[in-house]
C-alpha cells in the first residue's frame, strides 16, 4: 500500500514529485524517498518519517532534474528497516532506479534464481530489491549498447514471466527515461496523465489520480494491467500490453479504505463507490433489523464518513460527528505494531458526549480488522453515555490475509477468522453488529464501471488469483505476526 510517482517534465520536478508524496501520504507514513537524474547522475535523497520530515530545503536543492520517482512507504513484512525505504538503484546495466507499490508472493524463488541463475546479489529483506534486480537482468540480457523501446518493452514482458503477485512500478532509466509497469491483473492501482505548459508536454504516473490533480496533470487513463509505458527523456511517450491472458482484478479493498475518496480509480470515483456502500448497507438494516430504534449514525473519522452519511440518508436517522480527530496521529491500521495501535486510539479520538448521552448510535467503520480498535471506540462510546452502541462495517468480514501489498496480520490475529458474525459482536462488546455482504461491496465499486467483472477480493473470501505457493501463508503467518515484528524491532 505505499504511494509512487513519477515525472517527466520540462523543467525541474523535485518540488512537484515532493507536493505529490504529501498527497499520497495516506498510503504510507513509514519512509520516503525521492530519486532524479541529473544529466549521467542519479540524485537521490530517502529515510525513515513523514515526507515533511524526510525532506528538507538542503536535501531538495540536491535533488536536480527534470525527470525523476518518489516514494512513501507503507511497511509490508520483511521491508521495514531503514535500509528498505525507496527508491532503490542498481547500477548495472545503465543504472536503475525503482519505486514500488505491491508484494510478490514469490519472492523466496526469486531470490534463489537471482543468486543461482542471473549471479545477482540482493542485499535487503524487500521484495522490491528483488523486482528491481529481476528487471536489471531482463534488460542485460537485451545485449544491447542503446536501448530501444521494444527492448524495454521485451524486459518487462521478462519481469512478468517471473513474478507473480501485485505490483505497480515506477524506474528511471538512467539516460533513457522513465519507465512504468503494472502487474498482469492489474491488483495495484497505477494512472497516467498529461499537462501542457509553456515549456512544452509533460507525463505523471501516479498510485493515485488525485496526485495528478494536485500537480495540474489531466488524468489519461489507468496503466492497463500488464502493460508498460515508457516515457523517453526527451517526452516521447511509448505503450504496450507486455502480458496476456490474465484476468483483470483490482484490489477491492483501495475502494474500501486505502484511496483517497477524491480518486479515480479504473474510471470508478472512490467517492461514489463509498456511497453505495452506504446506501447497500442501510438496505441491509433495513432488511434484517426494520425497527432499528437508531437515533444517530456516527462515523469513525475519516474513511467511513462517505458511506456512513449516505446509510443515514437511507435509514432516514439524523448523521452526527460524534467523535473528533487528532490530525497529527498517523492511520492506526498501519502503525508498526499492536501497543502502538492500542495507545493510539485514546490519542487519535475523543467523543462528542453530547451526541451519544441516552442515544441508540450507530457507529459505522469502513472495515474491521484486528477488532481492538473497534472495541475500544464501543467503549468510549459507553462511557461517553450511550443507551446501546450498534456497530456497522462497510466492508465484510476479514478473514484471510491479504498477500498482494497490504500488511493485514496473521490469520489468527483477525477477529473474523474462524468466527460467526455473531462471535465478532460479543467479542467486540457491541449491542449488535452488521456487515456489508460481499456481493454488494463488488456492485457498489462495479456500478461506477461495468467493465469491471472481477476483483481481488481476496481478504474476504481467501481467494488468490496469482495462487499460492503451497507454504506461502504459513511465512506470512511467521512474519506478520505483531509478536514477530516485535522480535525484528528489537533485534
Amino acid at each position: 500500500m505505499c504511494g509512487i510517482i513519477g515525472i517527466v517534465g520540462t523543467t525541474e520536478v523535485a518540488s512537484a514529485l515532493y507536493d505529490g508524496l504529501t498527497v499520497l501520504q495516506h498510503r504510507g507514513q513509514d519512509a520516503a524517498g525521492i530519486a532524479t537524474v541529473d544529466g549521467a547522475r542519479l540524485r537521490l535523497h530517502k529515510g525513515n518519517g513523514l515526507v515533511r520530515d524526510v525532506f528538507n530545503q538542503a536535501s531538495m536543492s540536491r535533488l536536480r532534474g527534470r525527470i525523476g520517482i518518489g516514494h512513501c512507504r507503507y511497511p509490508t513484512a520483511g521491508s521495514e528497516g531503514a535500509e528498505e525505504a525507496q527508491p532503490f538503484y542498481v547500477n548495472s546495466p545503465y543504472g536503475i532506479a525503482i519505486a514500488h507499490n505491491g508484494n510478490l508472493v514469490n519472492t523466496e524463488a526469486l531470490r534463489k534464481e537471482m543468486f543461482e541463475d542471473d549471479r545477482r546479489h540482493i542485499n535487503t529483506d524487500s521484495d522490491s530489491e528483488v523486482l528491481l534486480n529481476v528487471l536489471a537482468h531482463e534488460l542485460q540480457i537485451q545485449e544491447r549498447m542503446a536501448l530501444t523501446p521494444d527492448h524495454i518493452f521485451k524486459a518487462v514482458a521478462g519481469v512478468h514471466a517471473r513474478a507473480r503477485g501485485g505490483y505497480a512500478c515506477i524506474a528511471l532509466l538512467l539516460g533513457y527515461g522513465l519507465l512504468a509497469f503494472r502487474d498482469p491483473n492489474g491488483i495495484r492501482p497505477l494512472v497516467l496523465g498529461e499537462r501542457i505548459t509553456a515549456e512544452g508536454r509533460e507525463y505523471a504516473v501516479a498510485s493515485e489520480s488525485v496526485a495528478l490533480d494536485v500537480l495540474g496533470f489531466k488524468r489519461l487513463r489507468d496503466v492497463a494491467p500488464g502493460e508498460a509505458v515508457f516515457i523517453t527523456d526527451d517526452g516521447q511517450l511509448h505503450t504496450r500490453h507486455c502480458a496476456d491472458g490474465a484476468t483483470h482484478a483490482p484490489c477491492i479493498f483501495e475502494y474500501v479504505y486505502l484511496a483517497r475518496p477524491d480518486s479515480m480509480i479504473e474510471n470508478v470515483s472512490v467517492y461514489k463507490a463509498r456511497l453505495r456502500m452506504g446506501q447497500k448497507l442501510a438496505e441491509k438494516i433495513l432488511r434484517e433489523r426494520p425497527d432499528h430504534g437508531i437515533d444517530a449514525v456516527i462515523p469513525i473519522p475519516d474513511t467511513a464518513r462517505t458511506a456512513a452519511s449516505a446509510l443515514a440518508e437511507a435509514l432516514g436517522v439524523p448523521f452526527r460527528e460524534g467523535f473528533v480527530k487528532n490530525r497529527y496521529v498517523g492511520r492506526t491500521f498501519i502503525m508498526p505494531g499492536q501497543g502502538d495501535r492500542v495507545k493510539s486510539v485514546r490519542r487519535k479520538l475523543n467523543p462528542v458526549e453530547l451526541e451519544f448521552r441516552k442515544k441508540n448510535v450507530l457507529l459505522v467503520d469502513d472495515s474491521i480488522v484486528r477488532g481492538t480498535t473497534s472495541k475500544q471506540i464501543i467503549q468510549m462510546a459507553r462511557d461517553a453515555g450511550a443507551k446501546n452502541v450498534y456497530f456497522a462495517s462497510a466492508a465484510p468480514p476479514v478473514r484471510y490475509p491479504n498477500v498482494y501489498g497490504i500488511d493485514m496480520p496473521s490469520a489468527t490475529e483477525l477477529v473474523a477468522a474462524g468466527k460467526t458474525e455473531h462471535e465478532v459482536q460479543q467479542l467486540l462488546g457491541a449491542d449488535w453488529l452488521i456487515y456489508q455482504d460481499l456481493k454488494d461491496l463488488v456492485w457498489a465499486v462495479q456500478d461506477g464501471n461495468e467493465s469491471l467483472e472481477h476483483f481481488d477480493s481476496s481478504c474476504f473470501n481467501g481467494e488468490y488469483i496469482t495462487g499460492l505457493d503451497r507454504h506461502y501463508l504459513e511465512q506470512i503467518e511467521m512474519l506478520r505476526s505483531d509478536d514477530a515484528k516485535a522480535a525484528r524491532r528489537s533485534a
